[in-house]
Parts: structure tokens; C-alpha cells; sequence
């Protein structure tokens, strides 16, 4: 279910912090982002980041790296990506330039963000985007506002995202719409495997 998505993601975060050690953590990203060696840097910048954020003791003892993050990433990679942003786990990012994400925004497993993006609130202190699991989102795209895209969804190109996306779509243009529901792929019945055989 749509709504479900923001509590599954939070909790998820939680959980893989807690079952997973300080090295496992912070390397979750590598087999999504293999070959990509500017998106696994962000990516373990970020989980290094969000690991002394999450732990109180932590967070006084690496709040030069905080500090270092922050800037780091802004002004050498030129994206923002808060360390307070809830990502789960298989996060990837493609160029990086100009991505902007606000730190309040939840993003699920397994999700791929492209360049120019931006995900954040339509208005100062609104609420900010939920994104589900294996959703993959386009380069020069806007998601803003208190919305929640379901799992399972393609985001093209140049899209701005002001309405909730429901799981299994394809959404496009601005404003975006669903184009497309992916269905789950058919099972070939056992007389089509047999003929292919034959």
C-alpha cells in the first residue's frame, strides 16, 4: 500500500543500521554503484556521514567530518545530500551534478537518482517526499511537496513530480502522469516452454 511506504523505509534504516558493523554499512552501496566510481564515493561519503550522525557519541567526536561532508560533497562534487536523509540500502548515483536533496526526504532500497535532480519541499517547512524501493528517477527531475511514489517506479526524464505515483508506473512530463503500469513478467506456461524446446 501506497502510505506504507515512508514507515517500511524508516524502519529499514533503522534496522540495517543496527544488524549490520560500521564497515558493512558504510560500503552497502558498492556492488550498486560497480564501475561508477564517482557515484561509490558519494555514496560512502554519505554512509560514513549519516553513521556519525546516527550515533550520539559519534556525533560529538565527528562533527569535523560532518563539517567536511557537507562542504566536500557541495562545492568538489556539487551535489547536496544531507547526512540527516534517510536512504536504504543499493543506493545509486549516476554524474551527480546539481543534485539536491533535502534532509528530510526518506528514499527506500535500491534506488537510482541522476543528475539535476531535485527532491525536496514545495514550500519552506512543508513535508518532503517519500520514495519507495527500486524506484528509478531521471536526470533534471523535480519531486516536491508532501508525496509518496510506490515502489517500483520509473521516473523519465524532465519530469516534475508534484502528486503521489502509485507503485509499478512509468510517470513522465510536467506535470508528470502515469504512462505505463508495469505488471509483473508472465510465467511461460509449460506447453509454450515445450514448444519452445521442440
Amino acid at each position: 500500500m501506497i502510505g506504507n511506504v515512508g514507515l517500511k523505509a524508516h524502519s529499514l534504516q533503522n534496522t540495517s543500521e543496527k544488524r549490520m558493523g560500521f564497515f558493512t554499512y558504510i560500503t552497502q552501496d558498492a556492488e550498486s554503484n560497480k564501475g561508477n566510481t564517482k557515484g561509490k564515493a558519494i555514496a560512502l561519503l554519505f554512509r560514513i556521514a549519516h553513521y556519525v550522525y546516527s550515533h550520539h557519541i559519534l556525533k560529538v567526536i565527528g562533527y569535523p567530518y560532518l563539517l567536511f561532508y557537507k562542504y566536500f560533497t557541495q562545492f568538489f562534487f556539487t551535489i547536496e545530500l544531507p547526512y540527516q536523509t534517510i536512504i536504504g540500502e543499493g543506493f545509486t548515483v549516476f554524474h551527480g551534478l546539481a543534485l539536491v536533496v533535502h534532509e528530510n526526504t526518506v528514499i527506500g532500497s535500491n534506488c537510482i537518482l541522476r543528475q539535476s535532480t531535485t527532491i525536496g519541499n514545495a514550500k519552506p517547512g512543508g513535508k518532503c517526499p517519500v520514495i519507495g524501493n527500486n524506484v528509478e528517477v531521471g536526470c533534471n527531475v523535480c519531486i516536491i511537496g508532501d508525496i509518496v511514489i510506490g515502489d517500483n517506479v520509473k521516473i523519465g526524464a524532465g519530469a516534475v513530480v508534484t502528486k503521489n505515483i502509485p507503485p509499478d508506473s512509468v510517470a513522465i512530463g510536467n506535470p508528470a502522469r502515469v504512462i505505463k503500469t508495469l505488471g509483473k513478467p508472465k510465467l511461460a506456461s509449460a506447453d509454450a516452454v515445450v514448444k519452445i524446446a521442440i
